[in-house]
């Protein structure tokens, strides 16, 4: 009884934000089941032609997620995304107040770029941009209650209505250590039982109609410090590493359309860089060894653990040469910096264009199954 009384609650709660956003003359932008095969199979063909009527300058931009503040999109935000020089927006809780409010919010957005990506934290729990959307318990919870498929499914539709399209979610780092800093966001200590709860709910989202980031990849349980607050060497094996990828091999064979990389040191696979700036990792271990093909995502550039490396400019420039495909600012100013450098490096370094090139080719195939 418990459990119909709480779908009959989600449904009433998800027709007034339906409701809410059509009555305020937000879109939402209509888009295709996560299911749908024609988004797989043939946006990679058009991404190929559609990026070479791209400049230059709008390849760059295609590297690049800002964050604004407020509950409107400033000039500014709307000049870069007319004018291609971003791939999208992050948005957090100081730009969201109601269902009404966000619908109107990207319905602004996508005037100025039809195909831009949306994206919020949405794990669950206490880690939720859109509060009156779900996962309305945290990660552990979900597997426990046996929901993380519906959880997901639910909350995507929430997200899908007031035109949000990316969930930076799930998460699929394996706790391994005592005081692991996020065993709180985790699903569970055993890799065979996240990388289940990681298929589920990713499944779950693309039923809802949401895009996915599995993160943090290759795995941050066993860090004692969350990166956000400062750096992280995470002193596992090998052995011990590759059974903490097994969720990120069940994110990829449920067509994760995004991996985040994060920003802790491995010392057994590269004892020289943080992972967003590792070419072992980003291109070695997550592109050639796991074949994964969608879009490699920084961790927020602005991170404690990212500052000992350099600058925003010089750090993003460093994940883009490692592979990196989008570069995620979440600071204020940061975006500017950030593309300049890329764009600056672009124009005299030709073989970091053909990175830019091939990077811009997967987002647009991102965008274009997010939008039909």
């Amino acid at each position: 009884m418990r459990r119909r009384r709480v779908g009959l609650g989600l449904a009433a709660l998800l027709a007034f934000v339906l409701g809410a956003v059509l009555g305020a003359g937000g879109d939402g932008g209509t888009r295709p089941s996560r299911g749908s095969s024609s988004a797989s199979t043939e946006a990679p063909d058009k991404a190929r032609a559609a990026v070479d009527r791209l400049t230059l300058e709008q390849r760059v931009g295609r590297m690049v997620i800002l964050r604004f503040n407020g509950t409107q999109p400033p000039g500014y935000v709307r000049r870069v995304l007319r004018e291609g020089r971003a791939a999208g927006v992050i948005l957090f809780r100081d730009n969201v107040v109601s269902p009404g409010q966000l619908g109107r919010l990207t319905a602004r957005l996508r005037e100025s770029m039809p195909d831009a990506i949306v994206c919020a934290d949405q794990e669950g729990g206490e880690v939720r941009t859109l509060s009156w959307a779900g996962p309305d318990v945290s990660a552990g919870e979900q597997l426990a209650g046996h929901s993380v498929h519906e959880d997901a499914r639910t909350a995507a539709r929430y997200m899908q209505a007031t035109g949000v399209n990316v969930t930076l979610a799930p998460v699929a780092d394996v706790p391994s250590v005592a005081g692991a800093a996020l065993a709180s966001r985790a699903f569970a200590t055993e890799p065979a039982a996240v990388a289940a709860a990681v298929t589920d709910a990713i499944t779950g989202w693309h039923d809802g109609g949401v895009a996915t980031t599995v993160k943090h990849f290759p795995g941050l349980g066993g860090a004692t410090v969350n990166t956000d607050d400062g750096p992280a060497t995470i002193a596992r094996t090998r052995t011990e590493l590759d059974a903490d990828l097994e969720p990120f091999r069940a994110a990829i064979a449920a067509r994760t359309e995004f991996v985040m990389v994060g920003h802790a040191t491995y010392p057994a696979l590269d004892g020289l860089h943080i992972a967003s700036q590792s070419p072992a990792i980003v291109d070695g271990l997550l592109r050639r060894q796991l074949a994964f093909k969608g879009v490699v995502m920084t961790d927020s550039l602005e991170a404690a653990a990212v500052q000992p490396t350099g600058d925003v400019a010089q750090a993003a420039v460093a994940s883009a040469l490692a592979g990196v495909d989008v570069i995620l600012t979440t600071g204020r100013g940061s975006y500017i910096h950030v593309y300049r450098a890329l764009l600056a490096r672009a124009r005299r370094d030709p073989h970091f264009r053909e990175r830019v090139r091939a990077s811009a080719a997967r987002v647009l195939a991102a965008q274009s199954s997010l939008h039909g």
